[in-house]
């Protein structure tokens, strides 16, 4: 018999209710992704300080307790009463989901901050929230438990403590917020613990989108004090030295654009490398990073590819009866960035990785060509250089795509269009289903075996594939196991735009030995993957399959151990005189396949770690640095970082 269903039963979740209730629709996730949105959610509001041109500092610190402090020299969160609630409007700020200053237009013309439910829904989510403003020579203070004010505002006159010590500005009264919370357990329950490094590359992003501010980012915890500033005049132009500063320009300065029109502000720094193969084009919109694109990048790409084609034929670089340069042969090699600020964006949801607004374009299409046209008639051997790179690159294309019809031709690609070494699997739904990459035969005829044949495919790879990243297209086509990869996949050709409805499997595990070679093939894979098609690692379909170790056997009882840390502390558990037997998996193949099934591949007992990419920039550089042409950084790398290591964990 089913319960009543009536009026009382319709939940109404007032206030911040609803944010606690279902907190991953507002951060995305209750992991360390989450944990992590919230500094930049606080950030995000000091940041449309600057860009209202009232702010000039941002200190960041994590606290010895773990909490974070944001503290700006902005106008600080208005403390009179608000008309509509009869509360502080600080408190209106810190209480009401979608409430703010940047939905009217009068409070702020541009800001990140699009659905206004920012520092709220870190009140929300936080054991305490304790909020100062400095703002008409008062210091206001009010301290909030899970979301709810403990008590009204409290407010005093400032004294000398509290003048200037973040402005710079000269005032004698100060301005400002400071925002100190301490995230809830409750909500966060894998652990309040924040990555340095994951703050510290999003500040430093911020300092380079927002020429002229500076972000002090301090780690106060025992043992890990550290201290950075970041402030960089040059802005984006900076940010585009810093990515390249381990490839080699093409010219000498960066091609820069600055512009508004309607009110749209467009910023765009480019610079070809010479050994580069790729391009890495980074989008941002109101200082959020576009992961899926939109219209800013469009439009760039479309003025980008119109332009050069343009010059190349003005100065007889590509004949009449050729055909023009496709947009991935003029963008071969370029490392670009594109910021744009728009007054009213359109996002596509509350994590805002794709900018919708038509008008803009067009906008960033006017303003680039007028520049680059400028640029490319006053300096004529640069030009030259670019289109020289990109014939090279579609005379490469060409070969590639021979190279790939010919392969097409003489293999089994030509009557079935999967690789004949492929074990499919029966489930056709992609979003159910996913495949193993697994070093060498033996191992995959384990993984065979063991598998689960409904919705696990596994795809067997000969030895070490080819590193891409210092490799032309051409190659790339012809070479077996790349070819395999492909065509398994459905993963289409280098350059194209990403369209997951072609990819055939959602899970891509990469499966090795536990040992160096294993390191290494894993490495080459995941240098493909992001070289080739950078959207797999970007939207999350990319994971690491965790082999164990060991196996550790005493009686009749046995546990699997994947570091020798784990090892260690399973063998001390045991009493002093106990006996026990340890096996070291060398390679997969050696285990058998309902061990392999049991550690690796069951989905209720295996460890899977997902790639995702945290800090575009560095990851380009990693991968330049560590699979380039150039073995001068990559000795540096090894000179800085080789010392830290503990050999004894080497697997050599």
């Amino acid at each position: 018999m089913t319960e009543i269903y009536d009026a009382d039963q319709i939940q109404v979740l007032e206030g911040l209710e609803a944010v606690r209730k279902r907190p991953g629709m507002y951060i995305g996730s209750t992991g360390p992704r989450g944990l992590h949105h919230l500094v930049y959610e606080v950030v995000d509001n000091s940041i449309d300080e600057a860009l209202a041109g009232y702010c000039t500092h941002i200190e960041a610190d994590i606290n010895a307790d773990g909490s974070v402090t944001v503290t700006d020299d902005g106008r600080g969160i208005p403390t009179d009463t608000h008309s509509k609630t009869g509360k502080s409007a600080l408190e209106t700020v810190m209480t009401v989901l979608h409430a703010g200053g940047k939905f009217g237009g009068g409070g702020y013309k541009v800001s990140g901050g699009l659905h206004g439910v920012g520092v709220s829904v870190v009140n929300a989510l936080s054991e305490r929230v304790e909020v100062t403003v400095w703002r008409n020579k008062k210091v206001h203070t009010q301290l909030y438990k899970r979301g709810i004010p403990v008590a009204d505002l409290a407010v005093q006159s400032q004294t000398e403590a509290d003048f200037p010590s973040v402005s710079e500005t000269g005032t004698s009264a100060r301005t400002g917020t400071s925002v100190c919370f301490l995230p809830d357990s409750e909500i966060f329950q894998d652990g309040i613990n924040f990555d340095y490094n994951t703050l510290a590359s999003r500040l430093r992003e911020l300092a380079y989108l927002n020429a002229g501010v500076k972000i002090t980012f301090t780690d106060n915890r025992e043992g890990q004090y550290r201290q950075e500033t970041y402030l960089y005049e040059g802005g984006i132009k900076e940010y585009v030295a810093y990515m390249i500063r381990d490839k080699q320009a093409l010219h000498k300065e960066s091609i820069y654009v600055k512009g508004e029109k309607n009110g749209v502000q467009v910023e765009v720094a480019l610079q070809w490398c010479v050994d580069a193969f790729s391009d890495t084009l980074l989008g941002f919109a109101n200082n959020i990073r576009t992961v899926d694109g939109g219209t800013h990048l469009e439009g760039l790409k479309t003025v980008l590819t119109r332009t050069i084609n343009t010059v190349a034929r003005k100065r007889n670089k590509i004949k009449d009866n050729e055909s023009n340069l496709a947009g991935e042969n003029v963008r071969e090699g370029l490392t670009g960035v594109i910021s744009v600020k728009v007054p009213e964006p359109q996002f596509e949801g509350q994590t805002k990785t794709k900018l919708g607004n038509t008008e803009v374009r067009g906008i960033v299409d006017s303003l680039v060509g007028e520049v680059l046209n400028e640029y490319l008639e006053f300096n004529p051997q640069v030009g030259d250089t670019i289109i020289e790179k990109a014939l090279q690159a579609f005379k490469a294309a060409e070969a590639a795509r021979r190279a790939r019809e010919l392969v097409r031709r003489k293999s089994v690609l030509f009557s079935s269009p999967l690789p004949g070494k492929l074990k499919d699997c029966s489930e056709s739904d992609p979003s159910r289903s996913e495949i193993f990459l697994v070093e060498g035969d033996s191992a995959g005829g384990s993984a065979q075996q063991g598998r689960d044949r409904k919705f696990q495919a596994i795809l067997p790879l000969r030895g070490k594939i080819l590193n891409i990243e210092k490799t032309d297209d051409a190659k790339i086509y012809k070479n077996n196991e790349i070819q395999s990869i492909i065509a398994a996949l459905g993963l289409g050709t280098k350059g194209e735009e990403f369209d997951p409805s072609q990819l055939r499997y959602h899970r891509i595990i990469i499966m090795t030995d536990a040992d160096v070679d294993g390191a290494h093939i894993r490495t080459l894979l995941l240098t493909f993957f992001y070289r080739y098609q950078r959207a797999l690692a970007e939207q999350g379909y990319i994971y690491i399959g965790c082999p164990p170790l060991y196996k550790l056997e005493r009686g009749r009882n046995h546990s699997y151990c994947y570091s020798d840390r784990e090892l260690q502390q399973k063998i001390s558990e045991f009493p002093a005189n106990a006996n026990y037997n340890i096996q070291r998996f060398k390679g997969l193949g050696e285990m058998m396949p309902q061990q392999l099934w049991d550690t690796t591949m069951n989905p209720e007992t295996r460890t899977l770690k997902r790639v995702e990419i945290e800090d575009a920039a560095e990851a380009d550089r990693i991968f330049t640095v560590l699979m380039g042409d150039r073995v001068a950084p990559r000795r540096e790398f090894i000179e800085t970082y080789g010392p830290k290591l503990n050999l004894s964990d080497l697997d050599i």
